[in-house]
Formats: structure tokens, sequence, C-alpha cells
């Protein structure tokens, strides 16, 4: 379905760019801070076994996962709060302006993988701002099936939130296990900078960690829908969708036909 966020610029619903990664009961799912694997086992009890294929009339399993150690999930300010803050209720829409970029973290001396506000910052289009996506580099397929576990991997400096700030950033999507240091005694300098916590909380900011985007999608501005299961908790499972930004050629031309059964219009930009 073609989407016109205005009178020259469209979508194609019907051509998302996932940049999550799935939840799978393997030892190779990617994970992070020393949770073990994800479980999806059958619900075993009173003689009921949830499994057609050991017999039972439906498929009916338990999922053991931690959202912020299994795959691609979303957060909010309620991961460091003493009060648990739903991500759920960050959002009011899921629809926001966006933009890839991809960046290859510094070494410092210490060995330590880190990106900086510098690098980001010539790199950003204004228009496309509310959320910022970051692709890593180099972009190892390793990526989606990593124990990042006790491996210090890439962060970013905590000044790249008074960059956000700036650009008045929302919503923050990165393809690490975390935006601040692995081990860091608890400081996690980017997620209280970011939200603001303690002094006042930003309550409609979202960081969103293990993401994958394939190199197949490049750099620049998209739309981007972030998806999130309805789970009453600090973060939740979620599934990132960009969506590639068309021009009419002659945007004159009135985009919106007198059939809807194909087009819809909106306002997003």
């Amino acid at each position: 379905m073609i989407f016109y966020l205005n009178q020259k610029q469209f979508i194609d619903t019907s051509k998302p760019l996932d940049i999550s990664m799935s939840l799978r009961a393997a030892s190779d799912n990617p994970r992070a801070w020393y949770v073990d694997a994800p479980r999806i086992e059958p619900v075993r009890a009173n003689g009921f076994v949830g499994s057609v294929l050991e017999g039972g009339a439906v498929n009916f399993r338990d999922i053991y996962f931690n959202p912020h150690g299994h795959g691609t999930h979303t957060e909010s300010y309620g991961h460091i709060s003493e009060q648990i803050y739903s991500v759920n209720e960050v959002f009011d829409r899921y629809f926001f302006k966006a933009s890839l970029l991809s960046v290859e973290p510094r070494v410092l001396d210490n060995g330590d993988r880190v990106i900086f506000a510098d690098q980001l910052a010539p790199l950003l289009n204004s228009e496309f701002t509310e959320a910022v996506v970051i692709r890593t580099l180099p972009n190892y397929q390793t990526k989606l099936s990593a124990n990042y576990s006790g491996t210090n991997p890439c962060y970013f400096d905590v000044g790249v939130v008074a960059l956000l700030d700036q650009l008045q950033t929302k919503h923050f999507l990165v393809d690490t296990p975390s935006v601040d240091r692995e081990e860091d005694n608890g400081e996690l300098a980017f997620h209280h900078a970011f939200w603001n916590v303690p002094a006042a909380p930003i309550k409609d900011r979202s960081i969103t960690e293990l993401i994958f985007v394939a190199d197949e999608i490049a750099d620049g501005g998209y739309l981007l829908e972030l998806q999130l299961a309805h789970f009453q908790n600090d973060a939740s499972p979620s599934r990132p969708l960009l969506y590639a930004i068309n021009e009419k050629k002659d945007w004159r031309i009135s985009p919106f036909p007198s059939s809807r059964q194909n087009c819809l219009s909106g306002t997003f930009l």
C-alpha cells in the first residue's frame, strides 16, 4: 500500500526494512549480561502436553527470556528508576522521522571502542532526527548470534546525549547491547543523562538496543515504525521497521486518487 506523507513524499508499506533480531530458543540467539539462552518449552501439567508433535491437541508453550539480554528490545527511563515505568507508557504514536548512520568506533588506549558526538554530528540530517539509528562498523553477521557477555562491546560517549538533546531526538536505536560500557560500576552515565535521571526524568524518550541493520540498507532518512510487545515492564521486545521515503517526480499532480483502496494519506512530515 502506498501511504502519502504529504503532497510530495510517500512510503510503500509493503516494503518494510526490518532492523530487529528475532527471539529463538537456541544457544546462538544473541545475548548479553550473562543470561542463559532463551527457552521455549511445551507446558506440561495434569497429563496435558502443549506439543502437537508429542500428541497434544495444540502447541502451547512457555517462553523464558530477558528483554534486556535476548535480542532487540526497547526500554524506558524505568530501566534506571526506583519505580517501574512501563516502556509502553512512553508512546502515544509509533512512526517517527529517523536518520540511519553507519559509524566506526574509535579505539581508545585501553582498548575500549567508543562512538563520540563529533563522529555523528556531520552525518545527521536535521530533518530526520526525531529518531536516530546507529549501525556500528564493521557490520559483521556475527552480531546475529553473538554472546556479548564479558566482551566489553562498543559503547557511546556520554557527550552524544548533548547532541541528541540539541536535535530534540526522542528515540535512540543502536546495534550494541548497551549505550554504556559493559562494566562501569553501575554508573550508566549515558542512560542517566539521556533520561535526565534523577533530576527531572524525561519520560517520552526511549532507547532500543541490539538491533541489526543489514548492509543492503543505505544510510539516510527514513520513516521509522517502532513496534513493541505490550508488556507492562521497563523494557519490551520490539520490532523497529524502516520505510524508504520516496518522492513524486511531479508533486504538483494530486497524489490522492479517487479510489482509496491502495492509497492513504497522512501528515507525518
